[in-house]
């Protein structure tokens, strides 16, 4: 199964067993809240792991689009129930693989080669709104990470020009917060925008002092034959949708 796993790497996390993996052309399925038996979707989970660390276990949350994060010294059961409830991990613990699912949110994966800390981060608007990659951040500084030597690195995402929005979505940002979102044309009168997540999580990071961040500019929105959406799922009137996932590891 291996071999087939479509997968995206970032060049600032060279160093460091990682990856954003997409669906593989519809062979791949990572999320329990999607499609497929339970059975599959966790041995195709426990495969992506192992394709990056051979034999090591899955370490992911149960997301609920919080900003909660947990550090982790020993690995749970990758099961759909039981999982600790969290929208990031964090560990400095050699031979497990963190990992987070997305279909449109934005995947965050951080590592910091001097301490030998990583971390991933689901961080979608409200997640990234909410604080998540802050506390990502402040959790991996209290296993010795540093802001000066934290690389990150934003995986498929759903892009501006796919992701429009309305004026109660508007509302939840300040005017700060203009630069992140463009006119798009109205709908029966009301007014609409298109929000720019990525960047809105680029500056999240880079507020935070984190200078190394990359960006791999894949929109799950308009690629159906690399990437799961939720967006796009629910525009054309699919009755449910997979998700993605994007895995790290000391090694």
């Amino acid at each position: 199964m291996a071999d087939t796993f479509d997968i995206e790497r970032a060049d600032a996390l060279a160093d460091f067993p990682h990856g954003f993996f997409g669906h593989g052309g519809g062979l791949h399925q990572f999320g329990y809240g999607g499609p497929g038996l339970v059975e599959e979707v966790g041995a195709t989970r426990a495969a992506a792991a192992s394709a990056l660390v051979a034999g090591a276990p899955i370490v992911t949350p149960h997301q609920v689009h919080s900003p909660d994060v947990v550090t982790v010294t020993d690995e749970w059961d990758d099961a759909p129930e039981g999982r600790p409830v969290a929208d990031a991990v964090v560990t400095a613990r050699r031979g497990i693989v963190l990992g987070i699912v997305t279909a449109d949110c934005g995947p965050v994966l951080f590592a910091d080669r001097q301490a030998g800390v990583v971390a991933a981060a689901h961080a979608g608007w409200r997640g990234a709104h909410g604080g998540v990659l802050e506390n990502t951040i402040a959790a991996m500084e209290a296993l010795g990470a540093s802001r000066a030597t934290i690389a990150a690195a934003i995986g498929p995402t759903i892009a501006q020009a796919s992701y429009e929005v309305d004026a109660p979505f508007r509302e939840n940002f300040g005017e700060q917060d203009g630069k992140h979102f463009a006119a798009a044309p109205d709908r029966a009168g009301s007014p609409r925008w298109q929000f720019d997540l990525p960047s809105y999580i680029t500056e999240k990071l880079a507020f935070c002092g984190i200078d190394k961040i990359s960006d791999c500019a894949w929109d799950t929105f308009s690629h159906p034959e690399r990437y799961y959406s939720y967006r796009r799922a629910v525009s054309s009137g699919e009755p449910n949708y997979g998700r993605q996932i994007s895995l790290i590891a000391l090694g």
